[in-house]
């Protein structure tokens, strides 16, 4: 049997938040299936959906209720047939999919890094005590406090753009940034440098990009299986497997980096106390085939390492 193949009168939605970089995500997303499959770009319709977290920019995400803030709305017209699937990106996404939507799907992962992104400093060893540092990010927060507690972190919310022009407007000396969104958008001219992960070790999932679908949508399984890295697929389950054990909230800071080298997985992870006190960290090597396995097992050591009080905060 033929695979229905969308076409520029009966086109695939594709759902996308409407920031700058989950545009450039989608249009990445569309040009991959359309080159698989030697259709037109008009076979392809993006359909930009406005989210809760899309909408408050003013408060920190785990005020207002977490990753889940800017896929909700997204799943929900999928689920109700207004899109056919979704591009996210995957640092964002909860470890856990509603009832009847399936995340199967990678693009090839960019740079994994964070950059440190100040007009003036090119890294956290030239800012003087009592900087101001801006980030959204509870990981980074924590990290940067661990490592320079003299620092004033400040909350520092919005897009790649909004975030900029903050730094511009003199809000803050420095903020953090992924390299891969920077990357993805060709902004050369950004002053910043990469942060290499022996440093600050990134987020869970950072750099990857995920399309999500519905669990009976038999082609939209078969075109994106056409664009899946595998590889990519391979780092990811260790590093969520991971977080999901470790109850992977935007109230948790966790980061985490599975890299492969063969027919091994090479795993770390870190937890931290949000006020960046404490950290405690722990890496395995494993086959790739068990990377999910050696994420959970990891996370259980570090739950039974981190001691009593360690993850009050939770609660």
């Amino acid at each position: 049997m033929s695979l229905n193949l969308p076409t520029p009168q009966n086109p695939l939605m594709i759902g996308t938040r409407g920031s700058p970089l989950a545009l450039a995500q989608a249009h990445e997303t569309r040009e991959r299936l359309a080159h698989a499959f030697e259709l037109p770009f008009e076979a392809f319709t993006i359909v930009v959906i406005k989210t809760t977290g899309d909408k408050i920019i003013d408060r920190p995400l785990k005020e207002i209720g977490g990753k889940g803030l800017f896929t909700r709305e997204i799943e929900d017209d999928m689920l109700a047939g207004k899109i056919d699937i979704a591009v996210h990106s995957m640092k964002d996404m909860p470890t856990l999919q509603p009832d009847g939507l399936v995340l199967e799907t990678y693009l090839p992962r960019e740079d994994v890094r964070d950059a440190f992104i100040s007009p003036r400093a090119s890294g956290l060893d030239d800012l003087a005590a009592g900087t101001v540092v801006g980030t959204s990010s509870l990981r980074r927060r924590a990290q940067l406090k661990l490592r320079r507690p003299d620092l004033e972190v400040v909350e520092f919310r919005g897009n790649l753009q909004t975030r900029l022009m903050k730094l511009d407007q003199g809000v803050a000396e420095a903020t953090f940034l992924a390299m891969a969104g920077l990357n993805r958008l060709g902004m050369e001219e950004v002053p910043k440098t990469a942060i290499e992960v022996e440093t600050m070790l990134p987020a869970v999932a950072q750099g990857a990009i995920g399309i999500e679908r519905r669990m009976g949508d038999s082609r939209a399984a078969e075109m994106l299986e056409a664009i899946h890295d595998g590889t990519t697929g391979q780092r990811l389950a260790a590093e969520r497997a991971f977080l999901a054990a470790l109850d992977g909230s935007c109230e948790t800071p966790i980061a985490g980096l599975a890299v492969l080298d063969g027919g091994n997985l090479h795993l770390r992870g870190e937890v931290l106390r949000p006020d960046g006190s404490e950290a405690i960290d722990d890496a395995m090597t494993c086959v790739v085939e068990d990377g999910a396995e050696a994420g959970r097992e990891m996370a259980g050591k570090l739950l039974a390492q981190a001691g009593e009080g360690f993850f009050d905060w939770r609660a």
